[in-house]
């Protein structure tokens, strides 16, 4: 199957929802390439980049998944 690199850009701006997070983080870590964590204290929210290889359904099941946890938001950029 195909798959294609994209890069996740995740907000998290409540912690509740952290532990979810990274599970799910974890269940797809197979496809994920790197993963960069900035705590921006300051405003009290967390920045999080996931560069990902994967097909194209697997990486919009994931982001569609981090997209429905509270607290979190999320945008995905593909290569072409």
């Amino acid at each position: 199957m195909e798959t294609r690199i994209a890069l996740i850009g995740i907000i998290v701006s409540s912690k509740e929802a952290v532990d979810q997070l990274n599970a799910l983080l974890s269940e797809y870590s197979s496809y994920v390439i790197g993963r960069m964590g900035i705590p921006y204290r300051e405003k009290n929210v967390s920045i999080i980049s996931v560069a990902i290889d994967a097909p194209s359904d697997v990486i919009n099941a994931l982001t569609g998944k981090l997209g429905m946890l509270p607290g979190i938001s999320t945008k995905t950029i593909y290569t072409k």
